[in-house]
């Protein structure tokens, strides 16, 4: 039992286990006469969900979720890197005398100043910005040309638009000074319509990006790790580095296909928690094969398939595949098929176990009431849906055999809505930049080595193919 002279320090102990309990992220302010003679709380009862995280072995959904160890003293007292703490420990059954006492972040002539960037998470301080496409607006003034004039082929996105409702609905739009549906129940109900799977295995979100994030908020612990089939979508690897997480990659193959053996060897070292598979894959347009698929959802690791482009495939979707496996969820987006790119509406479906969680952890209103609109608008013509997907498959294969006939381009075979191409005899920097002086955007990569030198195109109308076409022919 603490002596008289040792009740602050078991109270300040008590302040900053609460603070670590309730996952404050402010700075504990504790001097360094701190001693403690509480016992460590590893040795005290651990509140609920601060348990050890529960082996994948036998895996759930459930235990998917990210559960916090027991905290140690050492937890307790984390602290930035300008932060000193005091070492805690026993005398005799006394607390350890600590010469100085000056408070953590007292005002010092040894202290650096305090500034805002101060109270920033460290691993944050690391992380390197998301590059995104440049918009219209930018596009315009940077080339000198009105919007109407740029032929965007950079970003995927759909060049015919959304369906007419979806103008008229936005239009009409209701109650637009009022909070929006957080469970988003009438496009769900639209969407379960057609996908012919249960409205309670699907969740809204603003873009398929943030269940993303949201799905490793809910998953992973800093340290955790993800798996990457690189090249691929660069906002897993991304999202991964905001979330303090680790990722492994396990590089495609030449042809871009996956690694199978790669990924198996990988969650045996490692122990991921999520396997991040997009298919059609961004940016060749290749299919995961059906028995490689099957095979990775034998291992005990959370497997998020993304099927952003899957519509200008000539596969099947696996969101019924989530009703019969606990460790599948599918990521899907109305930007690619209904042209909604700049409304923000995408879905995921998850298994029950994990998506309770999701739905616990889901920013309540963060389907905006004209992106709901505007999906139900969408789903309201599946007509339209479909001329438009037809439209853009056909266009691939003329987009395909301009390219076969370029001498320094060579395509690869895709899935998608846009088209990879090697550039050879040249250099693919210098292209891409000359393409843009006559008003047309392509995606350049210089990285990963499997890329350097590539070109990516998304497929457009007839009348941007033949632009494009004529620009290359006068290269040759």
């Amino acid at each position: 039992r603490p002596s008289a002279s040792a009740a602050p320090i078991c109270l300040l102990l008590y302040v900053a286990e609460i603070q670590f309990q309730t996952a404050s992220t402010y700075p504990i302010f504790i001097p360094h006469s701190a001693v403690a003679m509480a016992p460590p709380l590893s040795q005290t009862a651990s509140p609920a969900g601060t348990c050890a995280r529960s082996p994948l072995l036998a895996h759930t959904s459930r235990s998917l979720i990210a559960r916090a160890p027991a905290p140690s003293v050492t937890q307790q007292f984390r602290l930035t890197d300008r932060m000193g703490v005091a070492a805690l420990g026993r005398q005799g059954g006394r607390a350890a005398r600590i010469a100085s006492n000056r408070t953590v972040f007292a005002t010092s002539t040894e202290q650096p100043k305090l500034t805002s960037a101060s109270f920033v998470r460290p691993h944050l301080k690391k992380l390197s910005a998301y590059t995104p496409i440049e918009p219209f607006e930018i596009l315009s003034k940077k080339l000198g040309r009105k919007p109407e004039d740029i032929i965007k082929l950079d970003a995927n996105e759909n060049p015919y638009g959304p369906p007419p409702e979806v103008l008229v609905a936005l239009g009409n739009m209701a109650f637009s000074n009022i909070y929006p549906d957080p469970e988003s129940r009438v496009v769900r109900t639209a969407l379960a319509a057609d996908l012919g799977i249960p409205m309670e295995s699907i969740i809204m979100g603003a873009g398929a990006d943030e269940l993303i994030d949201l799905l490793m908020r809910c998953v992973l612990e800093p340290g955790d790790c993800i798996l990457n089939c690189s090249p691929t979508f660069g906002m897993y690897s991304f999202d991964a580095a905001v979330n303090n997480a680790r990722t492994i990659d396990v590089p495609r193959f030449e042809d871009f296909s996956v690694d199978v053996e790669g990924i198996i060897s990988a969650c045996k070292e490692h122990n991921p928690k999520i396997l991040f598979l997009a298919s059609p894959n961004n940016p060749d347009g290749c299919m995961i094969k059906e028995e490689d698929l099957l095979r990775l959802l034998e291992l005990p690791v959370l497997v998020c398939l993304d099927e952003a482009y899957i519509e200008f495939s000539d596969e099947e979707s696996r969101c019924s595949w989530v009703l019969e496996r606990e460790n599948l969820c599918v990521l899907r987006t109305f930007s690619k098929r209904a042209g909604l790119a700049g409304i923000r509406v995408g879905y995921g479906v998850f298994p029950a176990g994990l998506l309770e969680y999701v739905w616990r952890a889901k920013q309540p209103y963060n389907v905006s009431v004209a992106a709901d609109v505007a999906a139900c608008a969408a789903l309201s013509n599946p007509t339209y849906l479909k001329n438009v997907r037809d439209a853009l498959v056909d266009e691939r294969e003329n987009l395909s055999k301009v390219f076969s006939e370029i001498d320094f381009l060579t395509p690869y075979p895709s899935h998608a809505n846009f088209i990879l191409c090697r550039v050879e005899g040249r250099d693919a920097k210098q292209l891409k930049d000359d393409l843009a002086a006559n008003g047309i955007m392509v995606r350049y990569y210089s990285s990963p080595a499997v890329l350097a030198g590539c070109i990516r195109v998304s497929v457009g109308k007839p009348e941007q193919t033949a632009a494009i076409k004529k620009v290359l022919q006068s290269m040759c």
